[in-house]
């Protein structure tokens, strides 16, 4: 049981009213029984919240939250008094969420329910632990509180963004999902293995229609062709020390993660089997490529925890690693960071080394942040020289793209805004060129 502010702030107002009592002695006796009438309502108060001011707390969310994306979580507060309450509705998120404003002030009446509803968008993977949801009662009088204790401690596993996944499952990979702006498709090439005939749509090459099942449906219909190889398809995320690095609140390294398990639902869903890999200073955690029911599940919960010692990369060792491990050719997909010329050169003969036996794709970042500060205008001579370094920094990252370009290695120069969707683009486009193998 709780004094609510409202008491304080009257017990001063009879504080005040004693206190000029003794210059005008009528004054205080007014005080004395306005005290009296005080501490006699609040006891009233508080015997009614003890008696009949009940009431009961329920949270509700996923066991699994997304990261990066905003996540729901419910609140549901039940009267189950007779009377009309005030409800102050806390919840105790995990602190790791910095979520300092989840208060709610809200009048339940009397047997009715209400419902309270906030998103958390958390930024790193793992385990988070809510507390109780907490709600402190009072009635018409506003004098005492009780609290209500509900939702007992919960721990949710944030796992890499499978929302994303939903939403590509809802959206098949064709072109009806840039009418949703949510991805560029450039179709080149065409496939040749007769698969099954299907109903037309925005996007369908034209040139598969099927005229004769067109005349029977009366609508059109179009051929549907496959490849006829599966693909080995791996990811591989760096999770050394340059995959810190924060972008809006995320890490390369989890950006990365997502955009592993973007392209490996999209790989499967094409009928190549995917697998992801990790590695820092040693080759850390390998998914074996498959298109078996459940892959992805593995595969969320290979990444879902992944963290990294913050040590320098050891291509070395991924290049023995995938020398023992894969004996079949794939294509890799390599997520990393190179940020200056120096770093890629230490590197270029292992990446050398790997795309002798396997396609291999360098996915790395540019940060648009520098290049809107080299873009704007200068103010002084020590600005005007930082420019100059912004806009060195960002030279080196296009030479590292064509430096690779130069040693066969495919890349992809991406921001973390448009990275999903650029190496989805990028695998769509190699494998309808028949460029994976």
């Amino acid at each position: 049981m709780f004094l609510r502010n409202r008491f304080f702030i009257l017990l001063v107002v009879v504080a005040l009213m004693m206190a000029f009592g003794l210059l005008y002695p009528p004054l205080f006796h007014v005080g004395a029984v306005v005290l009296a009438l005080l501490l006699a309502l609040t006891a009233v108060d508080m015997i009614w919240l003890y008696l009949g001011g009940e009431v009961g707390v329920r949270r509700q969310c996923e066991e699994r939250f997304s990261n990066g994306e905003d996540n729901t979580v419910t609140l549901t507060v039940n009267n189950r008094s007779a009377m009309r309450l005030g409800v102050t509705l806390l919840d105790e998120v995990p602190p790791e969420l910095q979520e300092r404003h989840l208060q709610w002030r809200i009048t339940v009446g009397a047997h009715e329910q209400r419902t309270m509803t906030y998103h958390l968008r958390p930024t790193q993977r793992g385990e988070l632990t809510f507390g109780h949801a907490l709600a402190y009662v009072s009635t018409f009088l506003g004098l005492a509180e009780r609290c209500f204790r509900g939702a007992r401690p919960t721990t949710v596993k944030v796992y890499p963004s499978y929302l994303m996944l939903r939403r590509l499952a809802l959206n098949p990979v064709s072109d009806r999902l840039v009418e949703q702006g949510m991805k560029r498709i450039r179709r080149v090439g065409s496939n040749t293995e007769f698969e099954h005939i299907k109903e037309y749509v925005t996007g369908d090459d034209y040139r598969h229609i099927n005229w004769k099942a067109s005349a029977r449906r009366m609508q059109p219909m179009v051929n549907v062709y496959h490849d006829e190889r599966s693909q080995e398809v791996y990811s591989i995320v760096d999770m050394g020390r340059t995959m810190q690095l924060a972008a809006e609140g995320m890490t390369l390294l989890d950006y990365s993660i997502n955009a592993a398990l973007a392209l490996s639902f999209v790989a499967i869903n094409k009928d190549d089997q995917a697998g992801v890999a990790t590695f820092d200073v040693h080759f850390n955690t390998l998914v074996k490529a498959s298109r078996r029911t459940g892959q992805m599940h593995r595969i969320m919960e290979a990444l879902y925890n992944a963290t990294t010692a913050f040590g320098e990369s050891d291509y070395s060792e991924l290049c023995v690693a995938l020398d023992q491990r894969l004996k079949r050719r794939s294509f890799i997909v390599l997520f990393t960071a190179f940020d200056a010329m120096n770093s890629l050169q230490r590197q270029l003969p292992y990446l050398r080394q790997i795309s002798k036996r396997h396609r291999l794709l360098v996915v790395f970042f540019r940060d648009e942040k520098l290049r809107d500060y080299a873009a704007s205008p200068s103010t002084d001579i020590e600005d005007y020289y930082q420019r100059v370094v912004a806009e060195k920094m960002i030279h080196e990252r296009r030479l590292i793209a064509d430096m690779l370009q130069q040693q066969g290695i495919h890349s992809v120069l991406t921001t973390t805004h448009h990275l999903v969707v650029d190496v989805v683009n990028k695998y769509l486009e190699m494998k309808a060129r028949r460029m994976l193998t």
